[in-house]
């Protein structure tokens, strides 16, 4: 078996030479292929006969016949996150790029059969629009949404043993506190109830954790964010085997929440580096994590590399390094406008990149209670410790004295 940096350069590659095609897919090849994936553009692909085509739409041969039942360099990027996932031998799990990684969502809770009804259980520290989705267009439809902290294990299996629900649904790493999911405990809480366990692994990366090793059903992933990593497309995907697989398949053909291909090009170009910019990513957070804790105008700060985080010892043992990303709460007076004092801050930053994502080589950061989870109320939001003064900062791959100077100069300033 290869490396896992290894599997991120060659996975979902050569596949012209490997199935013996020239680079148009027309017939045998002339002694040449394409070293990288080409992009398919085609909307539509004829064959030879009318017959091999009647297969493929059938579902009897496989192959390709119209762009939202499948594209080359989709497929190509979807092999090389389920090689990633699955540790090189995915074992009949299969992955399903889809337009973004909120269709994604929707695409994994739907595969889990929610929407006919049921109940689904989620983690209180979910992506807003996730815990959105659930409650208005899940919820709407019929499915009961109860809410969880997933962190607190005894909880989490009184409340499956009370509910029985069809599906529960974690994060890998939580927005924006950076809770730490037990997976493996979580699965076995699940398997136990027959409910099916969804992990958004985005923050994660298949470079941390691997939640289907770790008895989840259904990976879903941002790809917008590390798995791309160059703040340059919008993309999800997820990851599954048996009896999710079917489902994720039609859904994608009957709905058309298709990614294109130049989008999965560029993903796939840019997956080859995951590694690369993880491990940097990780040490820069780690490095400015523990500089912003020492700083006075720094109230808190949120990574799984302090010992004063309440999951560190959880990320030790299921995760491979501590991510990326952290938060922090500025330290602010009473009766001061926290949210004035974030704006002032942000507005202070000349190297870090303001904008509402992360996962990028650029160093991000943003105000949560006003971007990902402005949909959520601020009563619920202050429940969850979403407060007004808290910054979330995704690192990228610039040295870290550098992030750490620009984010005490605006400390300054602020």
């Amino acid at each position: 078996m290869t490396r896992f940096e290894t599997r991120a350069v060659h996975a979902g590659e050569r596949r012209a030479r490997k199935n013996g095609e020239s680079p148009n897919g027309g017939g045998p090849g002339k002694g040449f292929y394409p070293v990288s994936t080409p992009v398919y553009l085609s909307t539509t692909f004829s064959h030879e006969e009318i017959e091999q085509t009647d297969r493929v739409l059938g579902g009897e041969e496989p192959g390709y016949s119209y762009a939202r039942y499948g594209n080359p360099t989709v497929t190509a990027f979807e092999d090389a996150v389920a090689a990633l996932e699955c540790g090189g031998e995915p074992e009949g799990a299969r992955a399903f790029a889809f337009a973004s990684g909120m269709a994604a969502m929707h695409a994994a809770l739907s595969a889990a059969e929610l929407g006919s009804g049921g109940t689904v259980l989620a983690a209180e520290q979910l992506y807003g629009s996730t815990a959105t989705l659930l409650v208005q267009v899940f919820g709407t439809a019929g499915v009961e949404v109860r809410f969880v902290d997933a962190c607190d294990l005894d909880a989490v299996r009184k409340k499956v043993s009370e509910i029985s629900p069809r599906a529960v649904v974690v994060e890998t790493i939580s927005n924006p506190l950076l809770r730490v999911a037990d997976v493996p405990a979580l699965a076995e809480i699940t398997k136990e109830a027959g409910s099916t366990l969804i992990v958004d692994a985005t923050f994660g990366t298949p470079y941390l954790q691997r939640p289907l090793e770790l008895g989840a059903d259904i990976v879903v992933h941002s790809a917008t964010k590390y798995l791309s990593g160059h703040g340059d497309l919008t993309a999800g995907i997820v990851v599954a085997g048996a009896p999710y697989d079917g489902a994720l398949d039609s859904l994608r053909k009957l709905v058309g929440g298709t990614l294109g291909p130049f989008e999965a090009w560029l993903a796939l170009r840019g997956l080859k580096t995951l590694p690369l910019r993880m491990e940097r990513q990780c040490e820069n957070a780690g490095e400015v994590a523990g500089r912003l804790a020492a700083h006075p105008r720094v109230g808190s700060v949120n990574h799984p590399s302090l010992k004063a985080h309440p999951d560190h010892e959880v990320a030790r043992r299921v995760l491979s390094g501590s991510g990326g990303l952290l938060s922090f709460e500025l330290a602010v007076e009473d009766g001061e406008d926290g949210r004035a004092a974030a704006f002032r801050f942000l507005n202070a930053l000349e190297l870090c990149v303001t904008a509402p994502s992360l996962g990028d080589i650029y160093t991000l950061a943003i105000h949560p209670a006003t971007s990902s989870h402005r949909e959520l109320s601020p009563s619920r939001r202050k429940r969850l410790g979403v407060e007004e003064n808290l910054i979330r900062v995704s690192l990228g791959i610039e040295h870290a004295d550098d992030v750490v100077a620009d984010l005490e100069q605006a400390l300054e300033r602020m």
